[in-house]
């Protein structure tokens, strides 16, 4: 079963490495963080803040080229855990088609945070990082 999440914070620590986006229930108090890269952070910042940039950069590409493939990012799904790895998919719709691409969550959310994609979490995995009372 996949519960559905949103962005609820991007933690950017310019001094370290490691950057954190923590991901909330929709309907319920169930949290977590995910550790990304400080470009992936930046960029999740970029496209929630709705700032351009003269060029595309990775994810406006990504997203111009589903657009152009007139296809149009369903959901993102981190469904799996692995050894402190999360695993995600973009689930492109295509012709009335779903299409799941393997993605990292921090560039999956880069990628739908700009267009409210909606994120959801397997419930094993959710089940794993939580750290709230079950609703």
């Amino acid at each position: 079963m996949e519960v559905r999440m949103d962005l609820a914070r991007i933690v950017i620590s310019e001094t370290s490495q490691e950057q954190i986006i923590i991901l909330r229930e929709r309907d319920g108090n169930r949290q977590f963080p995910i550790v990304i890269g400080l470009t992936e952070a930046y960029a999740i910042d970029r496209r929630v803040k709705n700032i351009t940039t003269a060029r595309p950069l990775t994810h406006e590409l990504l997203a111009n080229v589903i657009h152009e493939l007139e296809g149009e990012l369903d959901k993102i799904v981190i469904h799996d855990l692995r050894d402190h790895t999360f695993y995600a998919k973009l689930v492109i719709r295509r012709d009335g088609r779903l299409y799941e691409v393997d993605a990292r969550p921090s560039d999956a959310i880069a990628l739908g945070v700009a267009g409210d994609t909606p994120i959801y979490v397997e419930e094993s995995v959710l089940r794993q990082v939580s750290d709230g009372p079950e609703s």
